[in-house]
């Protein structure tokens, strides 16, 4: 499947190499350019393309850590977007360059991919726009880019608590700076308001597009995965109500898991609402009576999970030979370890009285003498951490008898 996925990837970006020249070369020739003239814009293109291109296939190839986001899972966003801003930017050669929103084309292309695409692609299409010019010059393509990498920087890490208005407020205002700097300034007219119509618009397109599309990033993109977690983390979800009706031993070690393994992931500022759910669902294979990956993803699947959800599900259901393992999992495993042994001598003797921070540091010292921890992307540092946390939860494993 994912070989399939990897061809597919490839096939589309070679694609999109192409038809950056085909579009380009189309364009200049309708625009009744110099057949020099046409084939250098066709080659820069191309050029310009071939960067991109190789740029996506390298992120690919890193796998989601390269991408911004979830868009290692859904690549075909950012080639919508391009082939959009591609034909855009062509258009946008037959209008005055002051009404170009760059600014915000940026940020789109940025928080479609990641940074450093969004800052190529971005400085590309503008460098298109003043070769199809009448008369583009070189200052055109200084302002753009420098906008647009500056909202970049302001904008990229969103989150659902994000503020996005005073990143707004100084994009715009450098670019309403940049525009009076390479274009206001240099007009031999007395300033007045007439002057500063045009640039006032260009922010006011900037604008609304940034408003338009943040918006619709933060409820279909950051607030959707929020909102799946806090419904699959919910105690009263159904998948977790017949775990219950079904096995209460089962349920409540996962509850358990659930808890400490957030306090450690939050502590060590890893992914905790993902820790929280693979600490609820790795056993829900229980319901059918099975444990393979491939026999209980369905249940992931079937309740929409978030992507990154299952891909920590099945690291910890059915690890792959060679690969890291990563301290999500590892929070998960330990925690649930400690959890199984306090639960089992409790089971055989509920009055036992337990040296908690024996039992925990034996765990931890047998994963280290067994070699166990080399599997994992941790650091001895992290790691002590998860054992302090776990030690300090005394009061909480009372509650286990």
């Amino acid at each position: 499947m994912e070989n399939k996925l990897g061809k597919k990837i490839h096939v589309c970006y070679g694609l999109l190499f192409f038809i950056t020249g085909i579009i380009v070369f189309c364009f200049s020739f309708l625009m009744g350019k110099s057949y020099e003239a046409i084939l250098r814009n066709t080659i820069v293109s191309l050029i310009i393309a071939g960067t991109d291109v190789y740029m996506l296939l390298d992120a690919f190839s890193r796998g989601k850590e390269a991408y911004a986001y979830d868009n290692y899972d859904h690549k075909f966003r950012f080639v919508f977007a391009y082939i959009v801003i591609l034909i855009m930017s062509c258009v946008f050669s037959l209008v005055p360059n002051l009404f170009w929103p760059y600014m915000a084309l940026f940020v789109i292309l940025g928080l479609f991919s990641n940074n450093e695409i969004g800052i190529v692609s971005g400085t590309g299409f503008v460098i298109i726009s003043v070769l199809l010019e009448e008369s583009g010059v070189y200052g055109e393509l200084f302002m753009y880019a420098i906008a647009g990498m500056l909202a970049l920087a302001l904008f990229r890490d969103l989150k659902e608590n994000t503020a996005i208005g005073y990143p707004t407020a100084i994009s715009l205002m450098i670019q309403a700076v940049l525009l009076l700097a390479f274009n206001v300034l240099f007009q031999n007219r007395t300033l007045s308001i007439g002057l500063l119509i045009v640039p006032i618009l260009n922010i006011m397109f900037n604008l609304i597009i940034l408003m338009v599309f943040l918006n619709i990033f933060g409820v279909y993109i950051i607030r959707k995965s929020n909102d799946m977690y806090m419904e699959i983390n919910d105690t009263n979800y159904p998948l977790l109500i017949r775990l219950k009706e079904q096995s209460i031993e089962d349920y409540y070690r996962a509850i358990h898991t659930g808890s400490l393994a957030e306090r450690i992931a939050l502590e060590l500022g890893i992914n905790n609402r993902a820790v929280k759910t693979c600490s609820y669902y790795h056993g829900i294979g229980v319901l059918e009576n099975k444990k393979k990956w491939e026999d209980v993803k369905h249940f992931y699947e079937e309740n929409h999970f978030p992507i990154e959800a299952q891909d920590y599900l099945r690291e910890y259901i059915a690890p792959e030979k060679g690969h890291v393992k990563s301290k999500e999992c590892l929070a998960v495993r330990m925690t649930e370890t400690v959890i199984i042994s306090i639960q089992q001598l409790f089971k055989q003797d509920k009055n036992a009285k337990i040296d908690y921070e024996k039992l925990i540091d034996d765990l931890f010292d047998k994963m280290i003498s067994d070699g166990k921890l080399n599997d994992y992307n941790v650091t001895f540092r992290e790691y002590e951490v998860m054992r302090k946390i776990l030690k300090k939860e005394k009061l909480y494993y009372d509650f286990l008898r």
